[in-house]
Parts: C-alpha cells; sequence; structure tokens
C-alpha cells in the first residue's frame, strides 16, 4: 500500500515519494511551523502578524512564557521539532514529524540488513497494538494475536512513543533477544514475552487442493511478486485438480496489507477488465484517484499460456475468509471483490485501515508522514476506522463455544477428531489435513463454499 505500515520486522518502511500536491497540503502545515520559526526568531515582526489571528496569537505567548519563566535552559530548535511534532501528530494516529536524525536512520535502513519480529502493529493510547503477525516468524511462533497490547520494550513503556520510535526499538540484530510486555484483554496483568529477532522471509502466497474440486489460497500479505505467485499457485491447483475447479476459498486472515498495486492486481485476476477496485477521496484533486481492473497487472508477458489453462478465473465461485486482522490491502481486495459480486466475504469484521499516507522532505532534512486520502470499496464505503463487514459471520472462538471444545496445540488432535468437534465427519468435508489443521472457521467457510450460494459476476 502507499502508506507507512508499522512493522515489526525488519524490513525497511516503505513510502511514496514526495509530490507536487504533498507539497500543496502542506502549505498550511508550513505557515504554522515557519510562524514557530519566526516567533523565535524575530519576536517583534511575528507579534505585529499575530494581532491579525488569535491562533497565532496564542502560539505567540505561549513561546514568550517559556521563555521567560521556564526554569531550564530553552532548547530553541528543540522547540521548533516538538511544535511541529505536535501539531502533525494531533492530526490522526498515523502521521508524524521525523526529525533529520530519524528521517537519516528511515533511509539507511533501506540498505540495512535488520532483524524484526513478523508483526504489524499501530499505536493505540500508549502502547502497540497488534494488527497481524506474518506466518513462521517469531511473532507467530511466540503466539502473539491481533488485539494484544504491547505496552513495553526491554522494560521500557511505551507511552509518549511514537508508531516509527516504537518500531526502531523493536528491531535489530538478527538472533538479539527483545521482551516484549503483552497485554491481553482477557488476562488482568501483563506478561513479558522473549523474541529472538529474526529476518523476515515470508512466501505471500500458498495453496493446497481441498478435495472435490475446490481449491484453497493463502494470502499472508501483498508484495511485489504476489500477483505472479497467485496465478502460478492457481495453476497449479488446476492441474492437480484435472483441469478443472468448481471454486475457490481465498485465507486473507491475519494478511496485514502490504502493497496497494498489488493488491489491485491480485483483484483484477477475478474481476472482469475496468471493474473499479478501489477510489480515494482527499481534499486536493491531486490526491483523489480511481483504480480498475486490468489483465496486464498480473499477466507477465511470455506467461499467457498458464492463463490460457484457467479459462473461468473471472467466473469461478469465491469465498474470501477475512478477520480482525486483515487489514489495509487486504480490506481493499476483499471490499472490491464483495461489492463487485465475485465473491461472498465470510468471517469477522475487518480491522479497518485505510488511509494514504505520504512521505514529504523538509528543507532541514527532516520529513514529514502526512495522511492524505481515505480509501473506499467500489460500492462507497470508507474503510478507513470501519473495515468490511462480512456477508457471513464465522467467528472462530464461537464456533469453538457452541462445539465445546477448548484451543487445542496446533497437529495435538487427530484430524478426524478435529472434523467431529467442528460438526463434520471426516466425510463431510474432504480437506488437505495439513491446511485445515484444528481451524474450525476454515472448515466452516469451505462448507459455505461447496452448499451456498456464492455471488458471480453476472
Amino acid at each position: 500500500m502507499n502508506s507507512i505500515r508499522g512493522y515489526f520486522t525488519g524490513r525497511a518502511i516503505s513510502s511514496s515519494s514526495a509530490s507536487v500536491s504533498s507539497w500543496r497540503n502542506l502549505l498550511r502545515l508550513s505557515a504554522i511551523g515557519f510562524s514557530v520559526i519566526a516567533a523565535l526568531q524575530c519576536g517583534t515582526c511575528f507579534a505585529a502578524s499575530a494581532q491579525k489571528d488569535p491562533a497565532l496569537r496564542a502560539l505567540a505567548e505561549a513561546i514568550e512564557q517559556v521563555r521567560a519563566k521556564y526554569v531550564g535552559v530553552v532548547d530553541e530548535k528543540k522547540m521548533v521539532s516538538d511544535a511541529i511534532r505536535g501539531i502533525v501528530q494531533g492530526l490522526d494516529p498515523y502521521s508524524d514529524y521525523l526529525d533529520p536524525s530519524s528521517y537519516s536512520e528511515l533511509r539507511q535502513d533501506n540498505s540495512g540488513r535488520f532483524g524484526g519480529l513478523g508483526l504489524e502493529v499501530a499505536m493505540d493510547g500508549g502502547a502497540a497494538r497488534v494488527v497481524a503477525t506474518i506466518e513462521n516468524s517469531p511473532a507467530s511462533r511466540a503466539g502473539l494475536q491481533p488485539g494484544d497490547l504491547v505496552t513495553g520494550i526491554d522494560g521500557v513503556s511505551l507511552e509518549g512513543f511514537t508508531l516509527d520510535q516504537t518500531i526502531r526499538r523493536a528491531r535489530g540484530e538478527p538472533d538479539t533477544s527483545v521482551a516484549l510486555t503483552v497485554l491481553r484483554k482477557a488476562d488482568a496483568q501483563a506478561s513479558v514475552i522473549t523474541l529472538k529477532r529474526a529476518i523476515i522471509q515470508s512466501r505471500s502466497v500458498t495453496s493446497a487442493l481441498l478435495g472435490s474440486g475446490y481449491g484453497y489460497i493463502r494470502i499472508s500479505q501483498f508484495t511485489q511478486r504476489t500477483a505472479e505467485s497467485t496465478v502460478t499457485e492457481l495453476a497449479q491447483l488446476y492441474r492437480k485438480g484435472g483441469g478443472n475447479l468448481k471454486g475457490l476459498l481465498i485465507d486473507l486472515r491475519d494478511n496485514p496489507g502490504g502493497l496497494l498495486r498489488s493488491a489491485v492486481a491480485v483483484s483484477s485476476i477475478f474481476l472482469p477488465k475496468d471493474s473499479l477496485v478501489v477510489y480515494t477521496e482527499a481534499a486536493h484533486a491531486e490526491s483523489r484517484m480511481r483504480l480498475k481492473s486490468s489483465e496486464d497487472q498480473y499477466q507477465p508477458k511470455g506467461r499467457d499460456e498458464v492463463l490460457k489453462q484457467m479459462p473461468d478465473l473471472k467466473t469461478l465461485p469465491l469465498v474470501v475468509l477475512v478477520n480482525s486482522g486483515s487489514a489495509s490491502a487486504s480490506e481493499i481486495m476483499a471490499g472490491a471483490l464483495q461489492d463487485n459480486r465475485r465473491a461472498t466475504v465470510v468471517g469477522t469484521q475487518t480491522f479497518g485501515k485505510g488511509s494514504v499516507q505520504v512521505l514529504v522532505p523538509l528543507e532541514d532534512g527532516a520529513a514529514l508522514k502526512l495522511t492524505t486520502a481515505y480509501y473506499f470499496t467500489p460500492n462507497g464505503k470508507r474503510i478507513q476506522g470501519k473495515g468490511v463487514t462480512p456477508d457471513t459471520l464465522l467467528d472462530q472462538l464461537a464456533i469453538d463455544k457452541v462445539a465445546g471444545i477448548k484451543p487445542a496445540v496446533h497437529g495435538t488432535t487427530p484430524a478426524d477428531t478435529i472434523s467431529l468437534a467442528c460438526g463434520y465427519s471426516a466425510a463431510d468435508v474432504p480437506v488437505a489435513d495439513a491446511v485445515v489443521g484444528s481451524d474450525c472457521q476454515l472448515l466452516r467457510a469451505i462448507e459455505l463454499l461447496r452448499l451456498l450460494p456464492v455471488l458471480t459476476h453476472s
């Protein structure tokens, strides 16, 4: 996605480059920042202009009172940075100010080798709330879950930390340890979980044949190669199924997002040409866009023969499985397939991360990370703060409670026992046991794919 994401992954934080429209969006904010500088450098001339603007007058009074009465020595350069940071951070949880050293460190990270935890977070009231974990990462192996609150790192409270400061503290050299203080809703007290940092190298797309002509594709994140990998996995499913698929289940649970263009490309595999995938609304026309499906987004040159083996991709019955850890680009894909009536979305309400951030360098070596637009599904539903509502609710905890079972360690319960506990016999739902494991939610989604009417393009 064209945004800066809160990843404890050890990968560099990505951002879109500054554009002319971004600079225009900053004019008002820059005026305030320059006013702070003017107040420090030329109190008399600033006071004159402040008389015409109550907001600037209050700012001038505050600066003068600090200068006159603060007990310690005032670092005026730091005062400017703190003023700008306060303005930007007050806008929303994703906007931030990076001072020159922080921005320089961010750019150096792009070519460095860093260890991470495989964890995406968003700041929430002085803590880092877990959005999702990446498969087979230190975080997922330690059992961290969406909704967990990380309140401290290596014994240091995150109160007052920005998202970028939190990420930098969590990252470090591979094979070094980091201690997270974690609080869960069901727990009265926080616990300390120690993880070992690692280079996160996750495979973004996996697949399996579920039996009876149905396929399963799991997309863990959206990277530059996700669309191409999805086509490859689909081709393998077709071959394994003897050249025929009755339907496909796309698993986007705990997918924290990634590249916007990748989500549009994967959606294009299943949507008719020129279908609206996502659009943005912004204060300035330059920040608005409408992205539509097209074959050239997922069809690499020289691979036409692969797609010819799959003639029914645009009408293949689809079920998309989501949960509260499905965020950002995964919400865009789920919303696009749902609104274009190409898939039935099942699971639980998604996270609700649908805003665009740009990174704008400033002349003094600092940078602003600003939210410039919001994403909307084709039918006009805003993703930010709302998420995607499934057509059918499949709550894993509710399923387990009704079935009278407790969460089991993956792989410890025989497959036939799992099927019976979920309300099915092994013969009812022929599946790949290695994929399903003790995942009752996935079994229910498979059953919906087989038995319920699935929305298709008309």
